[in-house]
């Protein structure tokens, strides 16, 4: 769901570019902007296999992504795969998972956790395989994506201590306006696992929007942070995403009580969690894409962001594509 007002598009970025290096006119200037980012993503390895601290970057065609598979395809792994379904997004369920039982980790024992509103936005029932199952768990409803961020991460935090913990190995959490495009396999298995932004991989540390208000609970030093993270997809050990919710969700309320918003809302809390935690498998952008100016070229597109994808169309395009 596009939750962040900031930097989640390249209209967005570029704003934030222009700013940031004092550049009073969009035209032209504009333009040379776009091809001066193009320049560095093209300078930097578009498929590096591991990050700095170690733990592998993950490409799904690769062989340590096809052995990964055979090797735990046979050991019948429980998974959870959560979504929040509320107001608006129920329009984005069916194809969710319509599309996730098509390519989400179609050998495996699969758990949906969706979290919504209004239960009756499953109707009608999508058909599951064999061990696939659905969990509606009613939620209050919420107006506004701004008192949402707020409660998110407690929600996912809840559902894991109360009904997951119990019943999966591991979960990810996912923004319901997406659809697999893609096989998304085995491979994306690990104890603490983040999704590389498409926006901004390649790009220098300079340009990732981290939290810079000082007051609050998710803001970034200047000489921190190796990579920016999505919230469109990630997951784990359910003890580990138990964690990770659960800690944002107490550095939300933290801001909350002080009247601090950062920009990026709840993605600002995850990339400062994943700042002090480091991941222990990082998706390539394969996992999290859509077609923008900024986003760099990928082998193949495994998840795509329908929400996102119209953020970055032009008034034309949101028009044709029904945005």
């Amino acid at each position: 769901m596009a939750l962040c007002p900031f930097c989640r598009t390249a209209s967005d970025f570029l704003n934030a570019y222009k700013v940031s290096s004092g550049v009073k006119s969009v035209g032209m200037e504009r333009t040379r902007m776009v091809k001066d980012m193009t320049v560095v993503k093209a300078a930097q390895p578009q498929t590096p296999l591991v990050t700095p601290w170690g733990a592998p970057l993950v490409w799904g065609d690769i062989h340590k992504s096809s052995w990964r598979r055979d090797k735990l395809v046979e050991k019948g792994i429980h998974i959870g795969l959560l979504v929040l379904v509320v107001g608006t997004y129920a329009q984005f369920v069916h194809r969710f998972l319509s599309s996730a039982e098509t390519y989400f980790l179609p050998d495996q024992m699969i758990t949906y956790y969706i979290l919504t509103d209004n239960p009756r936005s499953l109707d009608p029932a999508i058909e599951l395989g064999l061990e696939r199952q659905i969990k509606v768990i009613p939620i209050a409803e919420v107006p506004g994506w701004d008192r949402l961020y707020h409660r998110r991460m407690a929600l996912v935090a809840d559902t894991i201590k109360n009904t997951a913990r119990s019943e999966v190995e591991y979960i990810f959490c996912a923004d319901v306006d997406q659809a697999f495009v893609g096989p998304v396999g085995e491979e994306i298995l690990g104890d603490l696992v983040a999704t590389l932004h498409p926006e901004l991989f390649g790009m220098p540390r300079s340009s990732f929007p981290y939290e810079a208000t000082e007051e609050s609970s998710a803001y970034v030093e200047e000489n921190e942070g190796d990579y920016y993270y999505s919230s469109e997809l990630y997951g784990g050990l359910v003890s580990e995403v138990y964690k990770l919710a659960r800690m944002c969700s107490l550095l939300i309320l933290q801001d909350r009580a002080n009247k601090v918003t950062p920009r990026g809302l709840e993605e600002s809390y995850l990339n400062r969690y994943l700042i002090d935690h480091r991941p222990t498998r990082v998706l390539s952008p394969e996992y999290s894409w859509w077609d923008s100016t900024l986003a760099g070229r990928v082998p193949r597109q495994r998840l795509i962001s329908i929400g996102r994808q119209c953020e970055a169309y032009d008034i034309q395009m949101k028009e044709q594509h029904k945005c």
